[in-house]
């Protein structure tokens, strides 16, 4: 028996490479979530490896864990056989350090691996009953399984999927459960209510690195200077990281006839906001810190100036993937969230797990960039046309999950619920 873990952002991916590498005939052995994603333990030659052993041949000694994809564990059979020992332990007797462990008494040790076993023999068995489960879903309620597995192909999160999938059956639909899915969705994603480029005030962008920042506060510029002229905007830089971030909007300002002030802590930023005043919209730039840099606390830092109220909006690119996003968000949460400008419509491969996050987190989404031109590439956010752009996507990209993706998805789900 050959076992080989498999490590990635989400179950659909992994157990894409599980089909990939193993063939169909591939059995799932354990699965469970680690940080940054999940594992999987697959294994092929299993029924003959439990067939030799229930002849009461020993097992093949040479059947190893061969290395994981894309995992952090070590590499050499003695480190992952370590991993391995020190992660049983830890799910039956907490977290402890290996010297510890070498130190417990031996019934101790001996719970713990009784303990290990039958979360082995747990995950062995929870794999065919998320089959099963799946498949009595299709059998029984064919139209609520064509709708979720639909959803899935969105993008969507498996939750969001789920309670969309369940609204609509209450509704008794049958023909039209798929546009009263996308209507249901497009009600969901949160929509800001208010319109920066008519109440003007003082409008802080702030996100990762290449998240389009510079460019987009050049497009509102530009759309509130042919509205409302370009004597009533003012362009501010805090980015003092970047090698020519002054330069690059100073190059925008001068094209719309705009002034450009650069701060660079809290109170030369209360300075220029104060010299800023008269202007009815002022944007600052920020410098694009990652959401697991120890800069960024001091980078939101800078935007607390007393007695001038900053109204902050998230820049978020459309091409990350889904637990990547929530983090961004988690990330720059603190400093008090007005919206977010979704970038990088254009380039991205799925719009569902972006919706997904705004909808977990319940943030709105103002405007909408689908390119690099200024100021054309920049939209007002609608639900409407955010999902239509979605299924634009999904019909674009033809990726239909697997049964075994769909079942280890929804089958925990499904043998939950009364079918």
């Amino acid at each position: 028996m050959k076992m080989k873990r498999y490590f990635a952002a989400d179950a659909r991916q992994a157990l894409r490479e599980v089909r990939e590498q193993q063939g169909p005939d591939a059995v799932i052995l354990s699965n469970r979530r680690v940080a940054g994603g999940v594992e999987i333990i697959a294994a092929i030659d299993y029924e003959d490896a439990l067939e030799n052993a229930s002849l009461g041949h020993p097992m093949d000694q040479s059947a190893t864990m061969a290395p994981s994809v894309r995992s952090p564990e070590p590499e050499s059979s003695s480190d992952l056989d370590r991993g391995f020992a020190e992660q049983a332990s830890d799910d039956a007797l907490g977290s402890h350090s290996a010297a510890a462990a070498e130190s417990k008494s031996e019934p101790e040790l001996a719970l713990g691996k009784i303990q290990h076993e039958l979360k082995g023999l747990r995950d062995i068995m929870e794999a065919p009953m998320m089959q099963f489960a799946w498949g009595e879903m299709g059998r029984v309620k064919p139209l609520h399984a064509s709708l979720l597995k639909q959803l899935m192909m969105l993008g969507i999160s498996p939750q969001l999927c789920e309670s969309i999938s369940n609204k609509v059956a209450t509704k008794g639909l049958a023909k039209h459960n798929w546009l009263e899915a996308l209507k249901l969705l497009s009600q969901l994603v949160p929509v800001a209510a208010d319109d920066l480029l008519e109440q003007g005030g003082v409008v802080s962008l702030v996100g990762p690195t290449g998240v389009g920042k510079t460019t987009t506060i050049a497009k509102l510029a530009a759309r509130f200077a042919l509205r409302h002229g370009r004597r009533h905007v003012a362009l501010v830089t805090t980015d003092s990281y970047r090698i020519g971030a002054h330069e690059q909007l100073r190059t925008y300002g001068r094209i719309l006839g705009v002034p450009v002030q650069v701060a660079s802590d809290c109170d030369e930023l209360t300075h220029v906001l104060e010299h800023c005043s008269p202007h009815k919209l002022t944007l600052i730039d920020t410098a694009g810190v990652s959401h697991r840099d120890l800069r960024l606390t001091e980078q939101l830092a800078t935007l607390k100036v007393g007695g001038v109220p900053i109204k902050n909006y998230l820049v978020l690119s459309s091409t990350g993937q889904r637990n990547l996003q929530d983090e961004v968000l988690r990330a720059f949460a603190p400093a008090g969230l007005c919206g977010c400008i979704l970038t990088k419509i254009d380039e991205a491969a799925s719009l569902g797990e972006t919706l997904s996050v705004l909808i977990q987190h319940k943030l709105p989404v103002a405007f909408v960039s689908d390119g690099q031109k200024v100021p054309d590439n920049l939209h007002p956010a609608r639900g409407k046309m955010l999902v239509r752009e979605a299924v634009k996507l999904m019909q674009r990209s033809q990726k239909s999950p697997s049964e075994e993706e769909l079942a280890y998805t929804f089958g925990g789900m499904v043998s939950n619920a009364h079918i």
